[in-house]
């Protein structure tokens, strides 16, 4: 069973920065895309930054390019997401997904996920 857990949430103020982790025991990210999505209150849940495995793609949402940065340590099986200058509209419940496959254009985030993780608060105070 396939098992994808996130860490390094927290509470920050606006302009700091976080970097979230994620693991996936039972599995590998090889050959997939994985990928981090957010969700806060009231709203849609959103593919924030994805990235494929072999070639590597990335995709960032509008809202966080130049900002956050996804990457990967394949060696240690572990995804990453750097937040820089962090907003109040950044607070959200952030989930890991693993086991994408099927992504459509250049939105690597419209891939079906197999897997999210029960997910990880980041709160910005402004």
């Amino acid at each position: 069973q396939v098992q994808v857990v996130e860490s390094g949430g927290g509470l920050v103020q606006a302009g700091g920065s976080l970097r979230l982790s994620c693991t996936a025991s039972g599995s590998t990210f090889a050959d997939v895309v994985t990928g981090w999505f957010r969700q806060a209150p009231g709203k849609k849940r959103e593919g924030v930054a994805c990235i494929t495995w072999g070639i590597e793609r990335t995709y960032y949402a509008d809202s966080v390019k130049g900002r956050f940065t996804i990457s990967r340590d394949n060696a240690k099986n572990t995804l990453y997401l750097q937040m820089n200058s962090l907003k109040s509209e950044d607070t959200a419940m952030y989930y890991c997904a693993a086991g994408g496959t099927h992504y459509y254009g250049d939105n690597i985030c419209s891939a079906n996920f197999a897997y999210f993780g029960q997910g990880t608060q980041v709160t910005v105070s402004s």
